[in-house]
């Protein structure tokens, strides 16, 4: 991780983090803020690489041009079923159009685990208009209810 600050009230620490994010294949929900204000938030695929987390989306998608205006972000990586862990925080997403095609073969390989099939196909058809996005986490804190729930 790049230094971003751990909340004293995270259950883990740094590495602890890392490790999570890096196991974890499970969408990251991030959030920007709309031109109106308003929060929206959009569940990705997403990969830990280099303290950053790694997402990737048509450079013509909303959220492309929310974050392309302001880089602000929250975000979330937690599963919905037992035992609660996750890991969240705030950071600042930037936008790399030449890294798009990379970045989303390694979420094809991380999430689908294949490139043969009709969805992966289809990615593919499109890859060239894939945008990356950054991550830079500016703070992180997280949860585990493992132990409490007795799982």
């Amino acid at each position: 991780m790049k230094n971003p600050v751990i909340r004293s009230t995270s259950t883990w620490d740094a590495p602890g983090i890392e490790q999570f994010l890096l196991g974890a294949k499970i969408p990251v929900r991030l959030s920007c803020l709309s031109r109106n204000g308003i929060p929206l938030i959009c569940s990705l695929w997403y990969l830990y690489d280099d303290g950053a987390i790694w997402c990737a989306t048509q450079r013509t998608a909303r959220l492309a041009k929310l974050l392309q205006a302001n880089g602000s972000c929250g975000f979330e990586v937690a599963g919905d079923a037992p035992p609660y862990r996750g890991v969240r925080g705030q950071g600042r997403a930037t936008l790399l159009g030449s890294e798009g095609p990379a970045v989303l073969l390694r979420l094809m390989d991380r999430y689908l685990q294949q490139r043969d099939s009709a969805f992966a196909q289809w990615l593919l058809s499109r890859q060239d208009q894939e945008v990356a996005i950054r991550i830079e986490p500016a703070w992180l804190t997280s949860w585990d209810y493992s132990t409490r729930m007795n799982v």
